[in-house]
C-alpha cells in the first residue's frame, strides 16, 4: 500500500511540475510596470502544498524552471524559485494539523499567512536586485516604495490569494473523485 502511494504521488508531483512548467509559457500575463504576475502560476505549488512537503517543495523547484525556459528575466526566474520558502512552511504547518482548511476562516487566515511568507520572500530577491543596479530602469524611475514593495510586495499578496482560492477551488472536488494520499483535508471539521 505504501509503494502504491509512493508512487501515486510521485506520478501526481510529476503531472503538477509539468502544469507548473507549461503555465508560464502560455498563461496571460498581467504587467504593471515594473512588475508582472502570470495568471494562476501558483495553483500547482498550492496543489502540491496540500498533498505533502516533499512534493510541494519538488513542484515549487520545477515551476521555476518554467520561468526560466519561458525566457522571463533572471530576477523574475528568482522569484519564482523563492515559492521554495512559503511552499516549505505551509505544506509542514499542513501536515502537522490536517484540518487546517476545513473551515473558511481557518483557509483564509492560513491563506493570508502564506501570501505574506510569499510577499517577503520575493520583496527579499527583488530587493537584491534593486540595490545591486540589476533591474530595468522602470524600477529606479518609480523609486523602491513603489515599485519594489507596493508593486511587487502588495501585489505578490493579492495574486498569492486569488492562487490559493484558485487552488483551493480546484482541490476541494477534486479529493472527493480521486482517492489522493493528501496531508490535508478540506474537509468540513466536526465537533
Amino acid at each position: 500500500m505504501n509503494s502504491k502511494n509512493s508512487i501515486q504521488k510521485m506520478t501526481i508531483a510529476a503531472l503538477l511540475s509539468a502544469i507548473g512548467i507549461v503555465i508560464p509559457m502560455f498563461a496571460p500575463k498581467f504587467i504593471l510596470e515594473p512588475a508582472s504576475y502570470t495568471l494562476a502560476s501558483h495553483v500547482p505549488v498550492f496543489i502540491a502544498m496540500f498533498i505533502s512537503p516533499y512534493v510541494a517543495i519538488s513542484v515549487a523547484l520545477i515551476s521555476a524552471m518554467g520561468f526560466l525556459l519561458a525566457g522571463f528575466p533572471i530576477v523574475v526566474v528568482l522569484r519564482a524559485l523563492s515559492h521554495v520558502v512559503f511552499v516549505a512552511i505551509g505544506s509542514f504547518m499542513l501536515k502537522k494539523n490536517p484540518k487546517l482548511l476545513s473551515t473558511v476562516k481557518g483557509s483564509a487566515v492560513f491563506g493570508l499567512l502564506m501570501a505574506l511568507i510569499h510577499a517577503v520572500s520575493e520583496v527579499a530577491v527583488v530587493t537584491l536586485f534593486y540595490w545591486g543596479n540589476n533591474v530595468s530602469s522602470t524600477y529606479y524611475d518609480k523609486g523602491y516604495l513603489f515599485s519594489v514593495i507596493l508593486l511587487v510586495g502588495a501585489g505578490t499578496i493579492i495574486h498569492s490569494m486569488i492562487d490559493f482560492t484558485i487552488a483551493y477551488v480546484v482541490w476541494k472536488p477534486l479529493q472527493k473523485v480521486v482517492n489522493i494520499p493528501v496531508s490535508v483535508s478540506g474537509r468540513k471539521a466536526r465537533y
